[in-house]
């Protein structure tokens, strides 16, 4: 059972596995590199905590409690002694590989290296380090608190037992946990939703329909909860038009291929729920 988890990124992503992991009884390390994004996190935290107590999902003692667990620094190294380590810093497979390299050297023997990554073969992150059985995808979705979907990622040599350790940690933080045995770039869930979703944003650049005739046509036509461009504006156009960018350089199938109005969007600050407009206003 993991002992001590500790979460790089204070961004929605870490911000969410950190409260999840909080809420399960987990003491938490909440790291990034200045206060500023750590007192964001901490305040989405607390905002989301209180929503849930509000509705009856939780008691406010365990809304204390939960923040109690929750300790924040901007140094790395108060990460070393974590059993378990998950990054969710920025998808580029750059940063992700300096920041694992650096964990390589600065964790405890024994410590799970895990990634949010929704798209970077995880392969390609344990290559840099020394310990590649240890490493191990954990790829939560967005909102963490409320998706229930946890996507466990093997890399090339992760190990039986990280895997193992990985699920323990993901369904004590209350997932349901879908096994990806070979690390494509982008798994299961990114490709399937970088398809449709990019097929999606091209009739909406071509003029064949609206955003809102596409999301209409998807939940009630095949059942889906929300449609494919909602969706986007959730997850964030910068997120999503990156994930399929690094399928597309892994794979080079043009159903990948990031459409110019996504890249224009992006360009335009247009991201989403996150900037108040994407495919909608908000």
């Amino acid at each position: 059972m993991t002992q001590q988890v500790a979460v790089i990124g204070a961004g929605l992503m870490g911000s969410g596995i950190a409260q999840v992991s909080a809420v399960a009884g987990l003491p938490v390390v909440l790291q990034d590199i200045t206060e500023v994004a750590l007192q964001r996190g901490k305040d989405g935290i607390e905002k989301s905590l209180t929503k849930l107590a509000q509705k009856g999902k939780l008691a406010e003692a365990d809304v204390q409690a939960a923040l109690g667990r929750i300790t924040t620094s901007t140094e790395l190294g108060a990460v070393a002694d974590a059993d378990l380590v998950v990054e969710a810093v920025f998808e580029s497979l750059d940063v992700k590989q300096g920041l694992f390299q650096t964990l390589d050297g600065l964790c405890k023997d024994g410590a799970v290296l895990a990634s949010n990554t929704s798209a970077i073969p995880i392969s390609q992150l344990a290559a840099v380090t020394g310990r590649p059985e240890s490493v191990v995808g954990t790829h939560f979705f967005s909102p963490v608190p409320l998706m229930a979907l946890c996507e466990l990622v093997r890399g090339y040599k992760t190990s039986d037992e990280t895997l193992a350790r990985a699920r323990a940690f993901a369904e004590q933080v209350g997932k349901t946990c879908i096994v990806v045995n070979r690390d494509v770039a982008g798994f299961v869930t990114t490709r399937l939703l970088a398809a449709l979703s990019n097929e999606a944003v091209r009739l909406v650049e071509t003029g064949v329909a609206s955003a809102e005739d596409i999301d209409t046509a998807c939940k009630l036509g095949f059942g889906h909860a929300m449609g494919p461009l909602a969706t986007l504006d959730l997850t964030g156009i910068d997120i999503m038009r990156n994930a399929s960018a690094n399928i597309y350089n892994d794979t080079k199938d043009t159903k990948f291929a990031p459409p110019e109005l996504l890249s224009r969007m992006v360009v335009a600050g247009d991201l989403g729920r996150k900037t108040g407009q994407g495919f909608y206003s908000y």
